[in-house]
């Protein structure tokens, strides 16, 4: 019983081996595809270990550009304020706290004359225009006298353009340099009847092609009688942004480009009266009042006038130092604030 019994174990083994060898086979192929890769990675590992100067020599570029740009980024950064800035800021002040200060000067300055207003009377735009070149080497005041008489007798471009010159010069002699400005008047006049159709034109490229009208006269008519943005470079202006040390440019298309980055445009006109309104009546050219003065702290030029609080007093001009303003016919925001129209031209 035993002897058959052995072989039958055999037996019943034989198919528990086949059925290892069926189930084996699958997983002896298994590992043959999984070192099918192998070895083709084997090749690529070389091929990749041959050619491992070619990946650094690539990727140095890669890294190299990732970080390059930010260094020369950081460069141009720190040169460029000091390219631009420096010449401006002669306080060494750096951009941001110039721009500040300059905006803080102007808040303040729009407490001090919330009625600025542009000082040459006029009813259109017209009248505008020749105010403002007959006011070239005068005040607004002589201008605002003169001007009643002129635009009485010529109302219209086309009356101003068949003018006799001789009687316009009489008028126009209170201004000083009369025939030059005659001169002017007459011819801008002719501009516009024959370019413009007897209308002063709403553009700054059109309006500087007006006898005797340059950028500082365009930009007070754009202001003033159209509502656009522009800064009016005067003596006045000039002085006070040096002054101030917000640029130290000294011609007035630079200060105009210099002081117009420093505020948004929708300020421009008026900070222009604020500031020139300020030159007049407080910081004056030889004996600016700096005892009176509201925006002393703010100023790096404190002390070159008059400190003595009394003394500065003293020195204010137009309505702050009670005498009349320059219009004769001022707004009525003026008046309300306690505004003095001006005298009439001989008047006592």
């Amino acid at each position: 019983m035993n002897a058959e019994n052995d072989p039958a174990p055999a037996k019943k083994t034989a198919p528990v081996n086949k059925t290892p060898a069926k189930k084996t086979a699958p997983v002896n192929k298994t590992p043959e595809r999984q070192a099918a890769p192998a070895k083709r990675a084997a090749p690529a590992r070389k091929a990749a270990s041959g050619r491992t100067p070619a990946p650094v020599k690539k990727q140095a570029p890669a890294k190299k550009p990732a970080v390059v740009p930010k260094k020369a980024t950081a460069a141009v950064k720190g040169v460029a304020p000091a390219k631009t800035v420096a010449p401006k800021t002669p306080g060494g002040e750096s951009r941001t706290a110039l721009v500040r200060r300059a905006r803080r000067i102007n808040r303040e300055l729009a407490e001090v004359y919330p009625y600025a207003h542009p000082e040459l009377d006029f009813e259109n735009p017209f009248q505008l225009v020749v105010a403002t070149v007959l006011s070239a080497q005068t005040t607004d005041l002589r201008v605002n006298q003169t001007t009643p008489a002129l635009f009485a007798k010529y109302p219209t471009p086309e009356d101003l353009a068949a003018a006799d010159p001789e009687e316009v010069e009489e008028i126009l002699r209170p201004t000083g340099f009369f025939r030059a400005k005659t001169k002017s008047v007459i011819g801008l006049s002719k501009a516009l009847v024959e370019d413009f159709g007897g209308e002063v034109p709403g553009r700054l490229e059109d309006l500087v092609k007006l006898p005797g009208v340059g950028r500082k006269t365009a930009f007070v008519v754009l202001g003033n009688a159209f509502g656009r943005p522009g800064i009016t470079v005067d003596t006045h202006f000039q002085r006070l942004v040096r002054r101030w040390q917000w640029t130290g440019e000294t011609d007035p298309d630079k200060i105009e480009a210099a002081v117009g980055a420093l505020f948004p445009k929708s300020d421009w006109t008026d900070l222009s009266h604020h500031v020139i309104w300020h030159g007049r009546r407080i910081c004056h050219a030889r004996k600016p009042a700096c005892g009176a003065c509201p925006i002393a702290p703010l100023c790096p030029a404190y002390g070159e006038g008059e400190t003595d609080v009394e003394k500065a007093k003293k020195l204010l001009k137009y309505e702050k130092g009670g005498f009349p303003g320059q219009r004769l016919n001022p707004p009525q925001a003026y008046l309300d604030a306690g505004g003095t129209p001006a005298p009439p031209l001989g008047a006592g």
